[in-house]
């Protein structure tokens, strides 16, 4: 259709662009004869608003090309459409053009390029401009310190937040919505404050969008009351604020209250696709709460949030965590796409609940179904493999990620120390570590840690030094001195049951009993342990009796160990392993052996009130003792053995394998649940301190 002119072109051009037809708009642009700049800025405009600025860059150079001289409004249009994706060699471009046409000291152009160098994430390009600008305004400042807050410059945001207030320059929205940003990651809760008491002087803190960056920092510095006062005094609350409250609420365990402003959300007008689904299904996860997931859940399907991929992802991760793993299969397998993310989630679900062979399993179908593991994926199976002390398989992963690529990356190194020292190959550890080309806190802590269960605090030491010579800040796991008081108290228990202080011991079981909340078991066994030893059944009753009653249940002890790439376990007094009879015959053989070495059986470790024979006869039973001797069947003389313990070790095996290691001798490895115990020629490396 012939156009009468090019002002009733532009309207119609314009109207298409209004509703979202730019392939329109585009084709009555090709076919104009004449077009202005108005013409050009308005389609240029119209790709940028709509997120696509490989098209409005390559209208912008085509208009170049035909001697159509952008003005000013192209050019701030233009730069607009800049986000942190594009290239900073564009807005290069876009600057050269600015100063050929003789903007570059009008100060929105100026503002405009500023912006985009600090969306393209060139703070330096950004700081150069900012001071050859001759004339700033709120604008100026508030894009630089944007680009300071999200790159992490925290303190240079700041010092240009004070910089404006000392040149008069009236703050917006904007400015302190990326102050408090810079604020929160300082974690400087007085700073927070005193922007808090200005918000309120300069009348702003009752602006929805400042109020939820402040609520936003309260709830960061898990400054509940504030949060929550600041909540209940704001005059117009948005689904963000419920948001930031919620979330608020759950990370600092007030499980109830989230849940309740949750419900309180759910009949808002607010859009409840914005709803934070996957953040609360984290939290329940990581808190184990089962009834907040499914109730999260529940409406992720009113609203069909689970279609989001973040969103399924974060079911299936809260059933797994909860060990649900019907239903975390379940939601799996009806997800529209299962990423590496989703294969994930539920692997390491099986980790964290003990279940590492299924999680190996699933990492074998998720091969199979051609999904690309990630550095998250690997660092699951790796402790798979380092709880299983499969040393092999271990080695098998790591070909595995120096294939995929994942070898240089921080996360998966770290994860293969870690597994190298739980499987007591010390020596591959330090390997592993010395060849990492990036290291952080966790790479040094597992180097750290594995010294130090190992037993080499020498070495231990000297990494912590090392670490801290580094630049690296040690946190809570480099300091081995920093131990909860569970922690502590366990130790001084355990002491007492070696060295027989039974005074001691009792003040330390007190301690821990009137814990409010007691992690395990072990406190308990180790206490009724003590009373075993000395003859006080009574005593012993009433420890089981309190475990009950605060429904603490003890673990089974088991022991296994990797003969030729399979894992056998087992149990105390366990007869069912097909073999039974060679272990049984290679048992009596070593008790004779040891008894002639001058090895006499503490029977006070034998924990039920029977005959003494009884007693000593079911010392020899207990599960190491049962996995040492199949070993020494099944393995060539004189070569290692690793065996794994779930719990602590009793003396009077770790005075039996001391003498064994000499009858036999081979280097024998126990890794029990405090540490590594190495035995060689009758001692061991914990110098008999565990």
């Amino acid at each position: 259709m012939p156009h009468k002119n090019t002002i009733s072109t532009n309207t119609m051009i314009m109207g298409y662009i209004n509703s979202g037809n730019l392939s329109t708009a585009r084709s009555m642009f090709d076919s104009m004869l004449h077009r202005t700049v108005v013409t050009w800025t308005m389609l240029i405009g119209g790709y940028a608003q709509n997120n696509q600025f490989r098209e409005a860059f390559g209208l912008f150079a085509e208009m170049c090309r035909h001697g159509t001289v952008p003005d000013r409004v192209t050019l701030a249009t233009l730069l607009s459409g800049f986000t942190e994706f594009e290239s900073v060699n564009e807005v290069g471009q876009v600057h050269a053009q600015v100063v050929k046409s003789g903007y570059d000291s009008t100060l929105m152009i100026c503002n405009s390029l500023l912006d985009s160098y600090c969306k393209t994430r060139n703070l330096g390009l950004a700081c150069h401009l900012f001071k050859q600008m001759l004339e700033k305004d709120t604008v100026t400042f508030n894009a630089l310190l944007t680009g300071y807050s999200k790159e992490g410059f925290n303190h240079d945001a700041i010092n240009l937040f004070f910089k404006m207030q000392d040149l008069g320059l009236r703050p917006t929205e904007f400015t302190f919505a990326a102050v408090l940003t810079a604020g929160i990651q300082l974690d400087d809760i007085e700073f927070g404050q005193q922007v808090h008491s200005f918000l309120v002087k300069c009348n702003f803190v009752w602006n929805v969008f400042v109020a939820n960056a402040l609520l936003d920092f309260y709830s960061k510095h898990d400054r509940v009351v504030e949060a929550s006062k600041l909540f209940d005094e704001m005059p117009e609350v948005d689904g963000i604020s419920y948001n930031v409250l919620v979330t608020c609420y759950a990370w600092n365990g007030r499980m109830e209250e989230s849940l309740e402003l949750f419900r309180e959300l759910q009949y808002t007008r607010f859009d409840r696709r914005q709803f934070p689904f996957a953040t609360l299904l984290s939290i329940a996860a990581n808190a184990l709460s089962l009834e907040m997931g499914r109730q999260i859940h529940s409406q992720t399907l009113v609203t069909n949030a689970i279609s989001d991929s973040l969103v399924g992802n974060a079911v299936v991760d809260m059933y797994a965590k909860c060990g649900k793993f019907g239903e975390a299969k379940r939601i799996f397998a009806d997800l529209a796409h299962q990423s590496s993310v989703t294969w994930t989630a539920l692997i390491s679900g099986y980790v964290q609940k003990g279940l590492h062979e299924d999680g190996l399993k699933l990492f074998i179908e998720m091969q199979r179904a051609k999904i690309s593991a990630d550095s998250a994926t690997y660092a699951s199976i790796l402790r798979a493999c380092a709880n299983l002390a499969s040393l092999t398989l271990g080695k098998q992963i790591q070909s595995h990620i120096i294939i995929s690529g994942c070898f240089s990356n921080v996360f998966s190194g770290s994860a293969l120390v870690d597994m190298y020292a739980k499987c007591g190959s010390i020596k591959d550890a330090l390997q592993m570590f010395q060849e990492m080309p990036v290291r952080n806190s966790v790479s040094w802590n597992a180097l750290i840690s594995a010294y130090a269960q190992n037993g080499d605090g020498d070495h231990a030491l000297r990494s912590f030094e090392q670490m801290v010579n580094s630049g690296l800040q040690p946190n809570s796991v480099s300091f081995l001195s920093i131990l909860s008081d569970e922690v502590m108290w366990t130790s001084v228990l355990n002491s007492c049951r070696i060295h027989k202080n039974q005074e001691l011991a009792k003040k330390a079981a007190d301690k821990l009993f009137n814990m409010e909340v007691l992690r395990n078991a072990a406190p308990y066994a180790s206490m009724s342990n003590i009373y075993a030893a000395v003859g006080e059944w009574e005593n012993v009753g009433k420890v089981k009796k309190a475990m009950r009653e605060r429904g603490v249940r003890k673990v089974p002890g088991y022991s296994w160990v990797e003969i030729k790439q399979k894992t056998h376990v087992f149990s105390a007094n366990d007869m069912s392993h097909p073999q039974m009879k060679e272990i049984t015959r290679k048992l009596d053989e070593l008790e004779e052996q040891m008894e002639k070495q001058g090895y006499k059986p503490d029977s006070s470790c034998a924990l039920h009130d029977v005959d003494e024979e009884v007693k000593l006869e079911s010392l020899k039973y207990h599960s190491e003792r049962i996995a040492i001797a199949f070993a020494l069947i099944s393995t060539p003389e004189g070569s290692p053995i690793l065996v794994l313990k779930n719990l602590r070790a009793c003396n009077n095996c770790h005075a039996a394998i001391k003498v064994i290691s000499k009858i036999v001798n081979r280097e024998i490895t126990v890794r029990d649940s405090s540490r590594f115990h190495h035995f060689r020629d009758g001692s061991c490396s914990c110098k008999d301190y565990w």
